[in-house]
């Protein structure tokens, strides 16, 4: 895959030069390089998985022709942005800040969909969480349909924190659960940041306690909720069906 690096002397320089890694497999019991790597991607708060040897093996193909020499890093197959480079979107635009905020989408074809989406709707950005989270990933620029070029992405080592930034800045936060108020009931012309939960999980407690308010999307049939992407999209167009309706 073009997005993975192999071997120590790539890795490290990698880390080095401050490259987005969204993660770095070890294997098991390395020493010597191995340790610096563990070090330089410990501080960079960079998950590390330990797999065998074997694994690294299957990452790296069948073909015998990689050394991977007990490491390799998936790289960031496209550049992040800064939140402030979000609002800075808007207000280029001379509009509210419309903001997207993912609390740990872990499914690359999600997030694929909510970039797309947040392209059609008219959304500045997506702000997503480092860690536990899904990165921007040759699968998912695919599953964007090519919005990943259009639509920057920030990622972010707190997302709490940066609800509180959004908050000077004069944006309200709203969570999408189930026991919040109906969405379409609520003036959402605002400056707005939308936070859409982790699929089975929901938006985090604490992410939860720091929005303004949450929002609800109301299930007619037996099944209780819509799927991430899904909810997001209901929420991304009903704030632009209100913007243009204002």
């Amino acid at each position: 895959m073009s997005n993975i690096l192999y071997g120590r002397n790539p890795v490290t320089e990698a880390l080095k030069s401050g490259r987005e890694i969204e993660k770095i497999l070890m294997q098991k019991g390395g020493e010597g390089s191995a340790k610096k790597i563990e070090a330089i991607a410990r501080d960079r708060k960079i998950p590390i998985q330990y797999v065998d040897k074997a694994a690294l093996d299957r990452v790296a193909g069948d073909s015998g022709k990689i050394n991977h020499q007990g490491v390799a890093a998936y790289i960031s197959a496209y550049d992040y942005f800064e939140v402030d480079d979000i609002l800075e979107r808007a207000a280029q635009r001379e509009e509210e800040a419309f903001v997207i905020i993912l609390d740990g989408i872990e499914d690359p074809h999600n997030l694929g969909a909510i970039i797309r989406t947040a392209d059609g709707a008219g959304a500045h950005g997506i702000i997503i969480p480092k860690r536990r989270a899904a990165g921007l990933t040759e699968t998912v620029a695919k599953a964007s349909a090519g919005a990943i070029e259009y639509v920057p992405v920030a990622r972010v080592s707190n997302l709490t924190q940066t609800i509180e930034y959004l908050k000077v800045k004069g944006i309200w936060t709203v969570a999408c659960d189930m026991d919040g108020s109906i969405y379409y009931e609520e003036d959402l012309t605002g400056p707005l940041a939308i936070v859409i939960g982790g699929e089975g999980k929901g938006v985090g407690r604490l992410v939860r306690e720091k929005c303004d308010f949450v929002l609800s999307i109301p299930m007619a049939g037996k099944i209780s909720s819509l799927n991430a992407s899904n909810a997001a999209a209901v929420l991304m167009y009903e704030i632009d069906r209100q913007r243009k309706g204002k």
